[in-house]
């Protein structure tokens, strides 16, 4: 390692620069972004405060240090970002706490063997070890527990093992977080008698992360519900391992599970294996969601006499994916029913591999009313029995279509998220969908670092140990999701690119729109998800059709954007007005696109407008730190 590096290094920590050093100073990351912007965007308008804000807080010299590691770091393991992951976090405001956050400074234990009834009520990050255990009867109520902390972290490990007759209660569980890890290890483990019960269970988290591992394992009537279990929550994962495997007489019931979610992700492996009696009911499970992805593998397999209902589910779901490996092989006189199981109004892509083979007894397994696009392959051929299959027939295609007209699809999209071009004028009152920015603070990279630093599918390993992604951790989720975005081929017509600086933005915005451009976004979160009324509307480039760049927000440790070319569009202004009081309470930004003949059918705004591509405009407002480029007038 050079001297300059060793000097740098040891500057690191404790090296701190004033506020009004940084301002002066040339060589700040702020002070390259404002040249850059003067030699690139050729007008006098002022610059967009809502940007510039959002720039690398960097000094010159942790800068220097930064860069220089980012640029060791495949060279060296000492001196490299990842040795450094802290304060590489820290300095340049990324978000890093997608994790378990350090047990000695953020979290607090709760190692206890309690014998009285338990009320944790707006608690948060707590560590639950051998909570319960061997307790006779009670109960614990956790409400509003996590309650819409930004990245809470909860772990029950051997939770009410051996008790008997107790009951937990989760109510209300880390709603509206960002980023929601929780673990339950053995919970319930050998109980008998009692229940467990999950009402709002990650209700509108961004990332839900959470593993049951043997989950239930070995108890004796052990009943557990889920009600509006991952609701409405963006691109998570839910993983059941062993869960109740070997239990007896265990009833489990899922209802609203996943529903209205987004790509959400869930795993059964081994779910009631070798169980006896197990009475298992989902009900509305990933209703309304958006391409869901569930795997069921080894799911009551050598169970004897168990019971699982199916019903209304993935019903008026888009598309989506449900894999059901070795489901009830080799059991004794189950029972499996699946009602209305994948009526979405686009097809999706299910696969039963060795579904009840080998079963012995009187095993039924029963499809009515089941949706298009499965594949069955070396499933029981006695006992099976289909009613009402749709086939992949245009008649079957048809009457799915028809199906997804109805008011259960609608609930997809929010109300007020797309809207008419008539919409936009003084006076109307109109519903604003929930605009505000659900993701955790942070800055851009500056270019210098972020150069350096691996973004691509092949790269992942290198990511992994910069950003110390865990297998299977909720980082490993947020870098993958990313990636694949990202990597994403463009949809006819679309160019696109996934930016991590400001000035990776400006290029992208000049090279499609030319350097006389300007930047919008609206103004504040004032009227999300009320009624407000419309007030003076303006169009830019005097509200003719023209083009445009908007860039949305990824989940990512630093702060990264989706951005891509919007042709054909009409961008408009818009003051927004309290309907009582008549007075000016944001001032919005509204994109509307003309043509709209290259998007899926299955598009929320052709869902929510009832129409199809092509057939007409399509309008959404730019919400909280989203923004749309466009030729300055």
């Amino acid at each position: 390692m050079n001297i300059f590096l060793l000097f740098l290094l040891s500057s690191l920590s404790p090296f701190k620069v004033t506020s009004a050093q940084t301002k002066t100073n040339p060589f700040t990351p702020k002070a390259s972004l404002n040249r850059y912007w003067d030699n690139h965007i050729s007008n006098n308008l002022p610059k967009p405060n809502f940007l510039f804000s959002k720039a690398s807080p960097l000094d010159r010299v942790n800068s220097a240090i930064l860069t220089q590691l980012a640029a060791h770091n495949s060279l060296s393991a000492h001196n490299s970002l990842s040795a450094h992951f802290a304060s590489f976090c820290s300095l340049a405001n990324l978000y890093c706490s997608f994790d378990s956050p350090s047990a000695q400074t953020h979290q607090q234990d709760l190692v206890a063997w309690h014998f009285k009834d338990a009320n944790f009520a707006a608690y948060s990050n707590k560590n639950f070890a051998n909570y319960g255990a061997s307790q006779l009867d009670g109960g614990d109520s956790f409400k509003n527990y996590s309650d819409g902390l930004n990245s809470p972290y909860d772990s029950f490990k051997k939770y009410s093992k051996d008790a008997n007759s107790h009951s937990e209660k989760f109510t209300f569980y880390a709603n509206e977080a960002n980023v929601a890890n929780a673990s339950f290890t053995s919970y319930g483990a050998d109980s008998a008698g009692g229940s467990g019960e999950f009402t709002s269970y990650d209700d509108r988290v961004n990332v839900p992360n959470l593993g049951f591992a043997a989950y239930n394992s070995d108890a004796n009537n052990h009943r557990l519900s889920f009600t509006g279990y991952s609701h409405d929550t963006n691109s998570g994962s839910e993983t059941f391992v062993s869960y109740g495997k070997t239990g007896n007489a265990n009833p489990t019931e899922f209802s609203s599970y996943a529903q209205d979610a987004n790509i959400i992700g869930s795993g059964f492996t081994g779910y009631g294996e070798s169980g006896t009696g197990q009475n298992n009911s989902f009900k509305g499970y990933g209703q309304s969601a958006n391409n869901p992805h569930n795997n069921f593998k080894s799911y009551g397999g050598g169970g004897t006499s168990g019971i699982d209902g199916f019903s209304n589910y993935r019903s008026g779901a888009n598309v989506g994916d449900d894999s059901f490996q070795s489901y009830a092989r080799n059991s004794n006189s189950g029972k499996v029913s699946f009602s209305n199981y994948g009526k979405s109004f686009n097809p999706g892509n299910d696969s039963f591999k060795d579904y009840g083979t080998g079963s012995k007894g009187r095993t039924s397994v029963g499809f009515k009313s089941y949706g298009l696009g499965r594949s069955f392959k070396e499933y029981a051929k006695n006992g099976v029995t289909f009613a009402e299959y749709s086939s992949l027939s245009k008649e079957g295609t048809k009457a799915t279509k028809t199906e997804s007209s109805g008011s259960l699809v609608n609930k997809w999209v929010e109300p007020g998220k797309f809207f008419r071009e008539s919409v936009l004028k003084q006076g109307n009152v109109v519903v604003m969908p929930d605009i505000r920015d659900k993701m955790p603070e942070r800055s851009f990279l500056p270019r210098g670092i972020l150069s350096k630093l691996p973004f691509s599918t092949p790269g992942m390993s290198e990511l992994r140990e910069i950003f110390h992604a865990r297998d299977k951790s909720a980082m490993e989720h947020v870098l993958t999701n990313a990636l694949a975005e990202c990597e994403r081929s463009p949809s006819p017509g679309e160019t696109k690119r996934c930016v991590g600086s400001i000035e990776d933005m400006i290029d992208f915005a000049t090279s499609v729109l030319g350097h006389n451009v300007v930047v919008r976004t609206t103004e504040n979160v004032s009227g999300s998800k009320q009624k407000v009324m419309i007030g003076m509307v303006s169009g830019i480039n005097g509200g003719n059709v023209t083009k445009s760049v908007s860039c949305h927000q990824i989940l990512y440790p630093y702060l990264l954007y989706y951005c891509h070319y919007v042709p054909k569009v009409r961008v408009y202004e818009a003051d927004i007005v309290d309907v009582e009081s008549k007075s000016k309470i944001n001032h919005g930004v509204a994109i509307c696109h003309i043509d709209t003949s290259s998007w899926s059918p299955g598009h929320g705004a052709f869902v929510s407008l009832g129409s199809s591509p092509g057939k007409i405009e399509v309008c959404h407002w730019i919400f909280e730190n989203d923004m749309t480029w466009a030729i300055a007038d």
